[in-house]
């Protein structure tokens, strides 16, 4: 399986020519930890890679106003195999082909969901153990789907997912979301959203996200219910975080709960501090906390580094 997907990889490469690939943006981030975890039955030493992905992407000119955009996006495992001895390290992300125009964008593939990409930045400890969807439902990237994202109006914007369930026995999902303001808190103070999920990978989900920043402090919060569709579960949940910059470090701290109709109740907490050596590279370490009602607790300190380009 790993000779297939990395032959795929090099045909879809030297299938392009030289002028094409001139054209191209080619992006990564590779993100590793060395970390000490405990997940219930003592502790022990790993290297993750968490998240670690390359791609391409790219749009070309139709006439005025309409471009073809694409994205072919894949993860990376760059540590040791795993206790299996599999080596297969390398899966899908966002990959999808579209149009962009005044109208805003529309592209059909694999892509993360309106109420995933509504989350914004807001999740401190994204990608690591402290990671929203360790607690939270909702943070699907799915295939089979058609997404739209509006151009922004006044600072809003609308995101849209269609998920075709590719099933005669199943429900095709819908998702949705408005977002106001700039997600990186670059071009505004502010960034909200309301977002909402339908038949989604099992669950409807609402889910509320607000985040600013005073001076050098950033402030988020998050609230959420999600239901399975079934209705055998339901739950209701909250979010909140704080990250303060000094110089090249920034100081954060997360909290997340969710409250299930079984008792069945989950929170956690993180704390973490990064050091940026330069734009694209920073060192960092972390340390997250589970306590599960009806399971064994979790604990995870890690020291990592994640670099871009």
């Amino acid at each position: 399986m790993k000779f297939a997907k990395s032959s795929l990889c090099l045909a879809l490469l030297s299938g392009l020519s030289f002028n094409a690939l001139a054209e191209v943006d080619i992006y990564g981030k590779a993100n590793v930890t060395v970390q000490s975890s405990d997940d219930g039955e003592g502790s022990f030493t790993e290297i993750k890679s968490n998240a670690s992905r390359f791609g391409l992407k790219g749009s070309e000119k139709i006439s005025d106003g309409l471009e073809a955009v694409y994205k072919f996006e894949f993860q990376v495992d760059v540590s040791d195999a795993d206790s299996k001895g599999d080596d297969d390290n390398i899966s899908a992300r966002n990959q999808y082909v579209g149009f962009k125009g005044g109208f805003g964008q529309v592209v059909i593939g694999r892509n993360d969901t309106a109420l995933k990409q509504a989350q914004g930045k807001l999740d401190l400890f994204n990608d690591l153990e402290g990671d929203i969807k360790n607690t939270f439902k909702g943070e699907n990237r799915l295939g089979n789907s058609v997404s739209y994202a509006s151009n922004s109006y006044e600072g809003f914007k609308v995101l849209a997912s269609f998920i075709a369930e590719d099933d005669v026995d199943a429900k095709n999902g819908y998702s949705v979301a408005l977002t106001y303001g700039d997600a990186g808190l670059k071009k505004s103070v502010v960034y909200a959203a309301i977002a909402a999920d339908s038949e989604v990978n099992g669950y409807d989900v609402v889910r509320a996200t607000v985040q600013g920043k005073i001076e050098d402090f950033r402030l988020g919060a998050m609230y959420q219910t999600q239901e399975k569709v079934d209705g055998s579960a339901e739950a209701d949940g909250y979010l909140v975080n704080a990250a303060y910059l000094m110089g090249s470090n920034t100081f954060k701290v997360q909290y997340q709960t969710m409250d299930f109709d079984d008792s069945d109740d989950k929170s956690a907490v993180s704390v973490g501090v990064d050091h940026k050596l330069n734009k694209n590279l920073k060192v960092f370490g972390f340390y997250s906390s589970f306590d599960m009602d009806n399971n064994v607790d979790q604990d995870y300190l890690g020291l990592g580094m994640e670099y871009k380009f």
